[in-house]
């Protein structure tokens, strides 16, 4: 008897924000390690993100994104914008009458990535990069990410990772020290082979 084929789980829109800080010997990452009861990704290091919630498409942004694509990436900005903050404790804009009001005018967009098809969870991931140099931060957050740290992209690349997570931090240490992507990069799956393309935002 042949078996029904279950049709693919529909990605759901998700975002991260790559926070990066010149150092002497070379750009630092922020990153965390998931906690072990994730359902996704459980125990690997990660960037600050999560996925667009219905508030993040209805926010008002103190300052907006410095850049026109060709989606409306404001909701996902912010997105990455509210998880960092609840996630790591830092705060890109400004809390008003207990309303977070991000601040998107230092956000660069980075590249985006679709979990592969046979995935049980899966996101449509937009990765933004964001330069902290120079800004006084103090971690903490909620604790959903464990051993928060800014690492060098060399010490960074020898922690668990996922594929795209790795590919992230690679586009980082290629960057010049402007930290501006002149291209976006697309990562896909293909028979369960990743896929890169490059293309403007």
């Amino acid at each position: 008897m042949t078996r029904p084929v279950t049709p693919p789980v529909k990605p759901r829109d998700a975002a991260s924000l790559v926070l990066v800080r010149q150092a002497a010997a070379g750009p630092e990452v922020l990153l965390g390690r998931r906690a072990g009861k994730h359902r996704f990704l459980p125990n690997v290091y990660a960037f600050p993100g999560g996925r667009v919630d219905v508030s993040d498409k209805a926010e008002t942004p103190l300052k907006p994104l410095n850049f026109i694509g060709k989606e409306n990436f404001e909701p996902l900005a912010v997105a990455a914008v509210r998880e960092t903050w609840e996630e790591t404790g830092i705060l890109l804009g400004a809390v008003e009458n207990g309303q977070l009001r991000p601040d998107l005018s230092g956000l660069r967009y980075l590249c985006r990535a679709i979990t592969p098809s046979e995935s049980p969870i899966r996101f449509h991931a937009r990765f933004f990069l964001q330069d902290v140099s120079g800004l006084p931060l103090t971690l903490g957050g909620s604790g959903e990410l464990l051993d928060l740290a800014f690492r060098p992209v060399d010490e960074a690349l020898r922690l668990p990772l996922a594929d795209i997570t790795e590919f992230v931090l690679r586009l980082v240490g290629q960057l010049g020290p402007d930290l501006t992507p002149h291209q976006a990069a697309f990562w896909r799956y293909r028979r369960g082979k990743p896929m890169i393309s490059w293309h403007n935002p």
